[in-house]
This record gives structure tokens, C-alpha cells and sequence, in this order.
């Protein structure tokens, strides 16, 4: 069983930039193998046609549904698990976790029941063509049955990281990638099976993941224990669980909505738009995010282990510290990216209709990356510390009430230059947004080891 006083002395007193950086190289090397995994799936399935392509994009759009549910019970359990043990509440701490786990594999489970039942109007929801349903078909449906697992892998993955083991983390994560990549091409090309081989591929790595993670609390590698015993369902602990974790389903669920408007408004300009758009620019975008904001992932459990220690000068150091660095990360992964652009949409797309329309909007997209750290940041300090209002604020803006009106008013006036331009607009909007709010945080936490009052969070 680990220490907890060892680990309690390293949240608190361990400088920050060391601290930060420990536990952000894990978790930047989980995003960065995943985010390969995407890449390399995007890749295999283009051979298949531009059709096929579009459908990763349509199916990331379920993902995102998976990944929503998944991030709020996990980073809605996490953040309370941390701040419990900054406090030395451990039993709570398992009681939180154990109750956030669960909920995230039930909430996964009635997705991808509902999911199947409705499988044919759910692909066209999320954006889907005539042409590429029997693509993006193939590949949710194996998606959709590994949903409870891979809800309960998001779940898992963020309560480790929330405790300061991004390293025990990312071994289920790396796993899981790994074994998707050559699953890819056993069922993909081996046994010709298509997308429906990349579908199966991603669902048995994700229940491989699942289960590694899981053996981390079942082995006694962590602080806190997860077990049916140890669930709380009583509405108080299922409400804070949700509140604190609601600000993850704004964000990720309103990107699976943004994902979805994007292929609509995609639409008319062909399977080549969406499969440039969704799933091409999408995916470089997130990899260079994963570049330069991996070390947001460590910076959470910092500021919100500290948080819960009243350690709030440590909060403020650590939010500047990866801004900083998030920022010249993202300056150079964006230019090495700008400046090979059509390169890298042929790489996983060698069509000119799809090169054209994708190399543009990775353009404004890599311009873009400079305005996130910030906004980005400053989000997962306020979910982290417990300010779920403030999180939910600049949740919502990014991917809903900035980015759904930008595309539909900037493509109806401007057509495929303005899908190009929405999300970098977005990102400018929110950027500018997100100042005054920091202000008012960083500005109402008091000296160290004072308390602040609860509805402060609220």
C-alpha cells in the first residue's frame, strides 16, 4: 500500500516545476500515444477510400459522447478524491472514487445499449452521409459495445492521475494504444475486415486498457480503494460527483455536438470536406494539443491536491508554470506544423479535393494553438479546485454558445471558408473571455492556510 504521508509531502513541498513536470510527462506521453493511435487509425482507414474516412469522423463524434460521460465521472470524483486527500480524508476519498467509477461504467452501458438499438439514426445524427453509413456503421457498432469500458477507462485513467500516479495511468493507456495499432492491421487488412477491423480493434484494446487500469486498485497501488462496498449512490455524493464533474460533459459533450454540426455544415461540399475537416484536421489538431498541453494533465492533480492542503500560493505557481510552457510548446509544434500542411493532409488522405480544403483550415488551425494555454488552463484550475461555476462557464463557451453559432453564421456567409475559420475564431473569442474570469479567481484566493468559504466553489 503507498505511503500516504510520503505522497502527501510530495503534492505540498515538492517545487513546482519538478512537480509539475513529473506528473505531466506521464500523462503528455498517454495523449501522445493515443493521439498516434488516432493518427495511425486515420491513416488505414483512408486507404479505404474517402468515404471511409469521413467515417472516422463521424464515429469520433461517439467517442466524444463515451469520452463526456466518462470525464465527468472521472474528473468529477477526482477533483473531490484530491482535495480529500490534500485534507487526509482517505476514507472519503475511496468512497468518492469507488461511487465515480461505477457511474461511469453504468453511464456507459445505457450509451451503448441505446446506441445499438438506434445505431442507423444515430451515424446520421452525428453527421453521416448516405455514403459513408455502411463505413461509419461497421465501425461504432464494435465502439458501442465496449462503451461501458471505455467510459470506466476515462473514469480509472482521471482518479489516477487526480491522486499523483499519471505513471501507473499511463501504462493502462499506452497498453491500450499500442495493442490498437497492430489490431488495426491483423483486423483491418489481415482479415480484410475494414472499418468494422478498426471498430473491433479499438474495442479490445479499450477492454485490455480497462482492465489494466483497474488491477492498479484491486493490487493496492493506489491511495484510495475502489469496490461495490465502498459506492455511495445517495444523492449528495451522486450531485457533488456530477456538479463537480459537469463542467468535463459541457466541454467534451458539447465538442461531440460541435462534431456533429461540423459534418452537417460539411455536408454539401462532400465526403472530401468531412473527411478533411472532422477527421483529418481534427485529429492533427488534438495531437498538437497533446504536444502542448500534456502538461495540463499534471498541472491538475498539483492544483488541486494544493487546493485541498490550502497550499493556494502552489495553485497560482503551477497554473503560470504551465501556461508558460504549454505556450512555447505550442508555438513550435504549430509552426513545424503550418509549414508542412499539405504534406501531412496527404499523408493520411492522398486526394486533392480533401489536401485543398484540409490544408487551409490546419493553417488557421496552428495559428489558433496560441490563443488555448491560456483558456485551457485556467479551466482545469477551476474544475480542479472545485469552482464549478467558473468551469462550467468556460466550458460551455469554446465548443457551444461561441463555436455552434460561429459555424453557422460564418459558413452560411462566407461557406468553406467559414467551417475553416469557426474553430480559430472560437478560440480567439474564448481567449479574450477567459481573462476577466482568471482575474477574479486568482484574485479571491487567500493567503496560505486560510480557509475559503464554501460557496466560494459553488
Amino acid at each position: 500500500m503507498q505511503d500516504n504521508r510520503e505522497q502527501y509531502e510530495k503534492m505540498v513541498n515538492t517545487p513546482i516545476p519538478i512537480l509539475v513536470t513529473q506528473l505531466g510527462i506521464p500523462t503528455t506521453i498517454s495523449m501522445l500515444v493515443t493521439n498516434i493511435y488516432n493518427l495511425v487509425d486515420t491513416f488505414f482507414v483512408g486507404k479505404l477510400g474517402t468515404s471511409a474516412s469521413g467515417a472516422v469522423g463521424v464515429v469520433f463524434g461517439l467517442m466524444a459522447i463515451l469520452q463526456a460521460f466518462g470525464f465527468m465521472f472521472g474528473h468529477g470524483s477526482g477533483s473531490i478524491v484530491s482535495r480529500r486527500l490534500g485534507a487526509g480524508r482517505v476514507e472519503e476519498a475511496s468512497r468518492y472514487a469507488s461511487t465515480g467509477f461505477l457511474l461511469a461504467c453504468i453511464s456507459g452501458l445505457i450509451i451503448g445499449v441505446c446506441g445499438l438499438i438506434f445505431i442507423d439514426p444515430l451515424m446520421r445524427l452525428l453527421g453521416s452521409t448516405d455514403t459513408i453509413l455502411p463505413f461509419a456503421r461497421d465501425y461504432a457498432i464494435f465502439i458501442l459495445i465496449a462503451a461501458p469500458f471505455m467510459t470506466g477507462s476515462f473514469a480509472l485513467n482521471n482518479l489516477l492521475r487526480y491522486e499523483g500516479l499519471a505513471s501507473r495511468a499511463m501504462v493502462g493507456l499506452i497498453s491500450g494504444a499500442v495493442l490498437n495499432i497492430f489490431g488495426d492491421m491483423i483486423f483491418m487488412f489481415g482479415f480484410n475486415m475494414g472499418t468494422a477491423g478498426a471498430g473491433l480493434s479499438t474495442a479490445l484494446s479499450q477492454i485490455v486498457g480497462f482492465f489494466i487500469l483497474l488491477s492498479m486498485y484491486l493490487c493496492g497501488k493506489s491511495q484510495t480503494r475502489i469496490s461495490v462496498k465502498n459506492a455511495d449512490f445517495r444523492p449528495a455524493v451522486v450531485g457533488d460527483i456530477a456538479a463537480t464533474g459537469f463542467p468535463s460533459l459541457l466541454r467534451q459533450g458539447l465538442s461531440s455536438i460541435s462534431t456533429m454540426i461540423l459534418n452537417q455544415q460539411a455536408k454539401p461540399f462532400g465526403d472530401a470536406a468531412i473527411a478533411a475537416m472532422s477527421s483529418i484536421v481534427n485529429r492533427v489538431n488534438f495531437f498538437a494539443f497533446a504536444l502542448g498541453l500534456g502538461l495540463g494533465q499534471g498541472f491538475q492533480p498539483v492544483s488541486s491536491f494544493n487546493y485541498g492542503a490550502k497550499k493556494y500560493s502552489r495553485v497560482r505557481k503551477a497554473f503560470w508554470f504551465t501556461v508558460i510552457v504549454s505556450e512555447v510548446l505550442l508555438a513550435i509544434v504549430g509552426a513545424v506544423i503550418f509549414l508542412n500542411t499539405d504534406a501531412i493532409i496527404r499523408l493520411f488522405r492522398d486526394d486533392p479535393a480533401v489536401t485543398a480544403i484540409g490544408s487551409v483550415a490546419l493553417k488557421w488551425q496552428c495559428i489558433a494553438l496560441l490563443f488555448q494555454p491560456l483558456a485551457v488552463c485556467a479551466n482545469m484550475m477551476f474544475q480542479s479546485c472545485g469552482y464549478r461555476l467558473l468551469a462550467s462557464l468556460t466550458a460551455i463557451l469554446r465548443s457551444g454558445l461561441y463555436f455552434i453559432p460561429m459555424i453557422m453564421v460564418l459558413s452560411h456567409f462566407l461557406g468553406l471558408t467559414g467551417i475553416q475559420l469557426a474553430q480559430p475564431v472560437t478560440d480567439v473569442l474564448l481567449f479574450v473571455t477567459t481573462i476577466p474570469v482568471l482575474y477574479y479567481f486568482l484574485k479571491k484566493l487567500p493567503p496560505d492556510g486560510e480557509d475559503i468559504p464554501e460557496k466560494h466553489a459553488a
